[in-house]
């Protein structure tokens, strides 16, 4: 292993553990400043926060693996995504930090739902606490897989140690340096590196799908085009074998934005709600170009393997791959640090939320009423080091697929929170139940398609992506049983009531 490979890596393992002793420094004082930052994000940093912790491994793992297996027609999930993030930005980004401030400054989901609808904040606190943790620690595992397969495949030969294999080490490597700044600086750290990351992963989907076409053995996009239609004159089709239910399940990702935690807890933290606008317009501007990259990455990686006979076992590890191939040692470890960017930005964003759930809404709640902010912080510490174990331990399978464990983990959050935040957010008359029913319904809906299998194959014919029942049915319940089950005054602030 080439000792450049190893500068690079140190080099961003020690800016990123610097940033959380900065940011401990900064705003640790608080439980509010250890979950939230104090509310003080800057635009760009809420922007690049938001879009890194949202994209993970997937961003350089997932897709591309999966446009380099299928072709052109995997990019719809990245067009849904799209589409996804921007209504997002638009619909909850500046009602969500306007009403959590509002509403008894909530500094987490669950706990905004409480104080929205204070008639059955009991129920909505841990009922909403748990479906965070439960599928965040399988969305954290899904970066944890992505860590051991960066690992096995970049460092294999190095690592060969025999009490572990190279997986498990990557596993385990990457969430203690998670671990590390996340328990150290909480939010702030975690926002901050987040932008770091985020600028870190574009740069690399810019710099190398132009590596691919201008490299003597690429030749340029005509002659991968041409490389590509031998392998498959479809490749390149954005509708060969697309089918009506393929489309749906596709575009359907953009649906789940609404309902993640790791997510939109960047909108209650941006400074101010003029300033979410400007966050939209940078974070939209850097989701275009990233998505833009990974495609490439997929479409034209795959040219390059083919024309150059080239064997690859997975699919989702051809960053890794072309990283080794094309590039002067110091440029691969900087492309092995983007993509452990991408890995870490995610897992370091979840413990946190899981964390802040822990904390706010079981701790607080039932076990030390009247807790002091020294003790909320400590306790949030112990539960990062918690989720990021049981995490660790679940992705001890090294044939998981990340974009599998993450489309689980996104359906069941998108299905369970999103129509509810939707709703929430903008209908006065939704009620605590009608809460409720929509958060279980969905939650329900989607582990029950999962079991089923129906999201391979739904009826005899092709799978339905299963955010799709479980956000039609969620939003179904809410409205219903809102109508049925009315509550009175319940979107004051309890400082009105």
């Amino acid at each position: 292993m080439a000792i450049g490979i190893w500068i690079s890596l140190i080099l961003y393992f020690g800016l990123m553990i610097a940033i959380g002793f900065y940011a401990a420094k900064k705003s640790t004082s608080t439980n509010e400043e250890y979950m939230l930052g104090g509310r003080r994000l800057h635009p760009a940093v809420a922007a690049l926060s938001a879009g890194a912790s949202d994209m993970s491994g997937w961003l350089l793992m997932g897709l591309p693996g999966a446009l380099y297996a299928a072709g052109l027609v995997e990019a719809w999930i990245g067009i849904g995504l799209f589409l996804g993030a921007l209504a997002n930005w638009i619909i909850v980004a500046p009602r969500l930090r306007e009403q959590t401030e509002r509403y008894d400054n909530a500094l987490t989901v669950p706990q905004f739902l409480a104080n929205r609808f204070p008639s059955k904040a009991m129920a909505l606190r841990m009922i909403s606490a748990v479906i965070v943790v439960v599928f965040f620690v399988v969305y954290t595992a899904s970066g944890l897989v992505a860590g051991g397969k960066l690992f096995a495949s970049a460092f294999g030969d190095l690592i060969n140690l025999s009490m572990i294999s190279d997986y498990a080490f990557g596993v385990w490597f990457t969430l203690i340096i998670v671990l590390t700044y996340t328990v150290i600086g909480g939010f702030l750290a975690v926002s901050l590196t987040d932008f770091v990351q985020g600028c870190i992963m574009m740069l690399a989907l810019v710099v190398m799908p132009l590596v691919i076409l201008t490299t003597g053995q690429g030749e340029g996009m005509a002659t991968a085009g041409r490389n590509l239609s031998e392998i498959d004159p479809q490749f390149l089709s954005l509708f060969h074998g697309l089918t009506f239910f393929g489309f749906i399940s596709a575009i359907s990702w953009g649906l789940g934005y609404f309902g993640q935690p790791h997510i939109i807890v960047r909108f209650m933290a941006v400074r101010s709600i003029p300033d979410v606008a400007k966050a939209r317009n940078i974070g939209m501007s850097w989701m275009a170009i990233s998505v833009l990259g990974a495609i490439g990455l997929g479409i034209f990686g795959r040219a390059y393997i083919e024309r150059n006979g080239i064997a690859i076992e997975d699919p989702e590890t051809i960053f890794i791959v072309l990283a080794d191939l094309l590039f002067h040692p110091l440029v691969t470890g900087f492309l092995y640090a983007a993509l452990l960017a991408a890995i870490m930005s995610t897992i370091s964003s979840q413990l946190l939320v899981s964390s802040s759930s822990l904390t706010e809404d079981f701790y607080l709640l039932f076990m030390n009423k009247k807790a002091s902010q020294k003790q909320l912080v400590t306790v949030g510490r112990v539960s990062v080091l918690l989720v990021g174990i049981i995490a660790a331990l679940m992705a001890g399978d090294p044939k998981s697929e990340v974009l599998g464990l993450v489309s689980n983990a996104w359906a069941g959050f998108g299905a369970a929170f999103g129509p509810m935040i939707i709703l929430a957010l903008t209908w006065k008359k939704m009620s605590g139940a009608g809460a409720i029913a929509g958060m279980l319904t969905g939650a329900v809906t989607v582990i029950g398609w999962i079991a089923l299998g129906w999201g391979d194959s739904f009826l005899g014919g092709p799978g339905i992506y299963e955010i799709v029942p479980g956000f039609v049915f969620a939003w179904i319940a809410i409205i219903v049983v809102s109508r049925v089950i009315p509550s009175t005054n319940e979107f004051r602030p309890k400082s009105e009531s």
